[in-house]
């Protein structure tokens, strides 16, 4: 789908720029991405299986230690691997979908139409980001359901409410790092991609996805503090497995509002330096 002729037909029928117009560019980048995951369908399901032979690996630890004669509360220490396998499939599919904007419209030798399309660049990554979030969320549900029916998890008072509208705020510091992320396939043709896997990574190590924040070294905790996924995993945790409401996540929530406050705009001033860096060096076309 050519974003430049969509979004110039509707830019002529609309006179020029309004919100309207915006909106609609929005919904045209998700509209886009859905017809190529229908294209790649296949592709998409076999990733999606691997995600599941992951996540289901990573909670067979817990089952290993039972089997070997450990002590641990193997329910909830399953269930907790459970959710931070989960939501680490969750945040990684925004990452890739964000990190591979640049490298899809490579791919499809649509680059150049979608950069001089007549829609502005914060619409352009919003519109990346919402289909990321909804194709994540679709995945993480499918995900957390599937692998249920493997385990016998007891999870009596969990409040799945209270463990969303901490994901939803979540979500936007995750788009905002993989906006930052984004760029780099931009000014970095050949290895860009890659390195945005190694900020996932990194990541991954300092949030407590598989084991508590606090089992790390000092300096590394000082930079889980920075993590959103240290406390969307927290939040989340405490509502499934603690019951624990709303209400009593300050200390979750007001961090990932301000995280989220100050990635959106920070990532996207990073983008905008990246894209203009890329065509003064005449990276926006290359392919490696």
């Amino acid at each position: 789908m050519n974003l430049q002729a969509t979004t110039g037909a509707v830019r002529q029928r609309l006179g020029g720029w309004s919100p309207r117009h915006e909106l609609i560019g929005l919904v045209g980048v998700v509209e886009r991405n859905l017809y190529l995951v229908k294209r790649y369908v296949w592709w998409e399901i076999a990733f999606f299986i691997w995600t599941v032979a992951n996540t289901l690996t990573i909670v067979f630890i817990a089952r290993g230690i039972e089997a070997t004669g450990g002590t641990i509360d193997v329910n909830r220490a399953a269930a907790s691997l459970l959710i931070g396998a989960v939501i680490w499939a969750y945040l990684g599919i925004i990452f890739e979908i964000l990190t591979e904007t640049v490298a899809w419209e490579r791919w499809e030798g649509t680059i150049e139409y979608t950069f001089m399309a007549p829609l502005s660049r914060p619409v352009h990554l919003f519109g990346m980001g919402a289909f990321a979030l909804l194709y994540g969320m679709v995945r993480a549900v499918l995900l957390f359901s599937l692998c249920l029916f493997f385990f016998d998890l007891s999870i009596p008072g969990a409040d799945f409410a209270a463990a969303l509208v901490v994901l939803a705020v979540a979500s936007v510091s995750f788009v905002g790092l993989g906006i930052m992320t984004a760029v780099l396939p931009l000014i970095s043709p050949e290895k860009g991609s890659q390195l945005g896997f190694i900020a996932q990574g990194l990541l991954l190590v300092v949030s407590g996805v598989y084991y508590p924040v606090d089992v790390l070294p000092g300096w590394m905790q000082a930079i889980a503090v920075v993590s959103p996924a240290t406390y969307a995993l927290d939040g989340i945790r405490d509502a499934i497995l603690e019951g624990e409401p709303l209400g009593a996540m300050g200390d979750e929530i007001w961090p990932l509002a301000v995280i989220g406050l100050v990635a959106i705009p920070l990532g996207l001033a990073v983008f905008r330096r990246g894209e203009r860096y890329a065509k003064q060096h005449g990276k926006l076309k290359r392919s490696g």
